[in-house]
Parts: structure tokens; C-alpha cells; sequence
């Protein structure tokens, strides 16, 4: 059977009013990056017709109005700003900020962090201290409202999800595989291993920015004690520092 090669960028169909702007198969830095540099040029430059733009881990996604603008037209206006830049070598869009989040890592609250350490062929201290000194970039949002896929961990943090599914984690809960990190939004089933818990409140209706992260900032989850943690819980802001990167 012949194969096919993929090549990158490639603009695909998804539906009647959709097309996706793929910059690879697979989450690496440069694909993440030239998704989010992509989506700020079609969100900065207005088009008519395309009523919504977004990004997952390595792709721009447009929706657009077919009965204004055709799939024909709104490709090759993608294809011509594919042409202007080298879009893996892109600037992250403006207006990024780097969070750090206090955690507790392991305890009754993050029952994983040794299981996940030895799969990963660490101590659970050595495994808090790659985790905590860590700071990872939010490459996409998804499965529940703001809640953040961030990467890329180290090498050591290839490890793979369980075979079976935790039945709950809280809200807050830092969960590890794949070189990645989940920050659950809300309460949910999980494959990956709970490894930290944090009081983080990442969707509230209420704020003026109801997200507290945007793909394309970064991230920090400095480890703190439970007694600690305990204190964290009341604080308003649940003891985050932001600040803004250039």
C-alpha cells in the first residue's frame, strides 16, 4: 500500500462553514507556536465573513458564513498569509501573561505524585522539584470551560495515561502525562495522574475575563505545604502572581 506524506501547513475542509489550518500531526513547540501567531494575524486582520477564530494544540480553526464568503475565497486568503512569514519561527501574540500557581504536590490531596514519579523514574522529591521549577506554555483550552492543556515538561514526563479512568478529581487538580499538564476546571473523570492540587478558579462568569488563562501564556506551579495550601484556599486570588511578558 503507497503512503501518503502530510506537509505542513495545509488547510483542510471541516464541515459546510469551516476550515482548519493545520501546522502539524503532533504537539511539538514550533507547531503550537506558528497556531497561536496564526490565529492573532486572521483575528488582526478582520476579515469579512469569518465569524470565528480559535486554536488547538497545532492548528487555527476558522468558522466563517458560507452564504457571504466561499471556501474557495477564504483559502486563498489563508494561503496567501501562509505565504508572508515563517510562521513556526512567529512572534507569540502580544498580551501574554506568566502565572505562577501555588501547589501541593502529593498528599491526601494529589494521591498520584509517587505512582507518577516512578513511572517516570524519579524520587517523589525529584519529581516535585522538575514539576515545580517547570514553566510550560497554555497551548490550547478544551473539555470543559478554561480549562488549560499546558506543555511541554520535560523528557522525563513522556509517561503515558492510566489504563483506567480515577473516577473524580476536583476542581483545581494538576494531573501529568504525555509531557503535558491538565488544570481541571471543574470536577471530573481522568486518566491522567493526579499529581498536585491547587485552589485555582479557572472560569468565573462573574470576572470581567472569565478565563483566567489564553492559550499562549505561561505557567509556573511553584510547590507550597499543605499548611500552606490551607491558608491559599481563602485568599481571593488563591495566592497567584501574574505578570506580563514581552
Amino acid at each position: 500500500m503507497a503512503q501518503t506524506t502530510l506537509t505542513f501547513p495545509r488547510i483542510d475542509s471541516v464541515g459546510l462553514d469551516g476550515l482548519l489550518v493545520r501546522f502539524g500531526d503532533q504537539l511539538d513547540e514550533a507547531a503550537n507556536r506558528a497556531a497561536l501567531a496564526f490565529r492573532a494575524a486572521v483575528e488582526a486582520a478582520g476579515w469579512d465573513g469569518v465569524e470565528e477564530c480559535s486554536t488547538s494544540l497545532v492548528s487555527t480553526y476558522l468558522r466563517f458564513d458560507p452564504l457571504y464568503l466561499s471556501h474557495d475565497d477564504l483559502e486563498m486568503q489563508l494561503t496567501g498569509l501562509l505565504s508572508e512569514r515563517d510562521w513556526y519561527a512567529a512572534a507569540l501574540p502580544d498580551g501574554r501573561k506568566l502565572l505562577r500557581i501555588p501547589t501541593v504536590y502529593g498528599t491526601d490531596l494529589a494521591p498520584q505524585l509517587e505512582e507518577a514519579a516512578q513511572v517516570a523514574g524519579l524520587t517523589a522529591e525529584e519529581a516535585v522539584a522538575s514539576l515545580s521549577q517547570a514553566r510550560v506554555r497554555v497551548t490550547a483550552l478544551g473539555f470543559a470551560p478554561g480549562q488549560p492543556y499546558l506543555g511541554t515538561l520535560p523528557e522525563a514526563w513522556d509517561i503515558p495515561r492510566q489504563t483506567a479512568l480515577t473516577p473524580q478529581v476536583p476542581q483545581g487538580a494538576l494531573v501529568v502525562a504525555i509531557r503535558q499538564f491538565v488544570l481541571f476546571s471543574v470536577t471530573a473523570p481522568t486518566g491522567w495522574r493526579h499529581i498536585g492540587q491547587t485552589a485555582a478558579k479557572l472560569f468565573d462568569i462573574d470576572r470581567d475575563a472569565p478565563f483566567l488563562l489564553r492559550p499562549g501564556d505561561e505557567v509556573e506551579f511553584p510547590s507550597v505545604t499543605r499548611e500552606a495550601f490551607e491558608q491559599i484556599k481563602q485568599a481571593p486570588d488563591a495566592g497567584i502572581t501574574r505578570e506580563a511578558l514581552v
